[in-house]
């Protein structure tokens, strides 16, 4: 057996999937229609839509199949996303990559695989879309073109799934997005019981900057936030905006202080930004930081709220702060 090769753009491959906010979502009907719809015009026991994560391949949609994902280095969809063309492999058992496999020699008894590779937006391979058989067979040039006309629905579905879970205006998540990133974040925390902290961003005085140099303005501020966000934030760091000018983060493996760490350089990173940029209004935030209690924290929904009364405490003292400071 030959493991798949990691493609050089994985870094940047993995962070456009993650951003989808697809991975670990219930089955949706939108993608079972197009694997039933792939078995039965290739006549096949089993039909994937494959997405292929740091370590597994994990099925959005798996019509034939009783498992939602299996490691990435035994998977045929781990070779099928390092070319744009379509993998076929018509025989497993006479292929050197594949004839020792796993999943070749016990179940699901793969003899044949065919993959069409799946695009983001953005052009990342994301995954498969793909069919499989028990027996040895071949595929015409027209089931070809079938199988790569089926991938472009796949994709289109990916697309709109990007469309409901990101902020149109900063291109980062929003709170639909980040609540299914998040739920996922906290599990495998708590499972593996490692510590998160949650941290509820405001951005100060952003009404008045609406105010005074207009709407359009207020929207470039925002953007101008997230991009900062993004700069300072690493790819297994989930955040997203979930309100006008409220902003989230979750910081897995990170502890509180930790957490503190991170804001503090973020702000470090804003007043640069405000120095370089000299727009005649700072951006500047106030935050609240939550430590993720497994116990407590049943719900994201309960640490947000948490986060967010421990944020406006703080935003209460700043301008108190601010107001004393005024009277000198």
């Amino acid at each position: 057996m030959i493991a798949p090769e990691i493609p050089v753009n994985d870094v940047e491959r993995l962070k456009t999937l993650r951003a989808l906010n697809i991975l670990n979502t219930p089955m949706e009907e939108r993608f079972d229609r197009i694997t039933r719809m792939a078995r039965r015009l290739f006549n096949v026991p089993i039909a994937l839509v494959s997405l292929i994560d740091e370590d597994r391949q994990w099925f959005k949609s798996c019509m034939g199949l009783d498992v939602r994902e299996t490691p990435r280095d035994i998977s045929f969809c781990g070779h099928a996303i390092l070319d744009d063309s379509i993998l076929v492999v018509p025989d497993a058992k006479d292929d050197e990559r594949f004839f020792n496999n796993p999943l070749v020699l016990s179940e699901p008894n793969i003899g044949f695989y065919a993959g069409c590779p799946l695009r983001a937006p953005d052009g990342h391979v994301l995954g498969t879309l793909c069919l499989i058989d028990t027996h040895a067979r071949t595929l015409s040039g027209e089931d070809l073109e079938m199988l790569r006309d089926l991938a472009l629905i796949v994709e289109a579905e990916i697309a709109t799934v990007e469309l409901n879970t990101l902020d149109e205006l900063t291109n980062i998540s929003n709170r639909r997005g980040f609540l299914m990133l998040a739920e996922h974040g906290l599990n495998m925390c708590a499972r593996l019981d490692l510590p998160a902290s949650l941290v509820m961003i405001d951005i100060d005085q952003f009404k008045t900057v609406n105010e005074t140099f207009g709407r359009r303005e207020g929207d470039r501020a925002l953007r101008s936030f997230s991009e900062q966000m993004k700069n300072k934030l690493g790819a297994s760091d989930v955040f997203a905006r979930i309100g006008s000018d409220e902003f989230v983060v979750l910081l897995s493996n990170t502890p509180p202080d930790a957490a503190e760490a991170v804001m503090v350089s973020f702000a470090e990173i804003l007043a640069d930004f405000n120095a370089r940029v000299n727009r005649g209004y700072d951006l500047a935030f106030s935050y609240g930081i939550v430590d993720f209690n497994a116990n407590k924290h049943l719900t994201v929904e309960k640490i947000l709220a948490d986060a967010d009364i421990i944020m406006y405490d703080q935003k209460k003292q700043k301008r108190y702060s601010e107001r004393q400071a005024a009277k000198i």
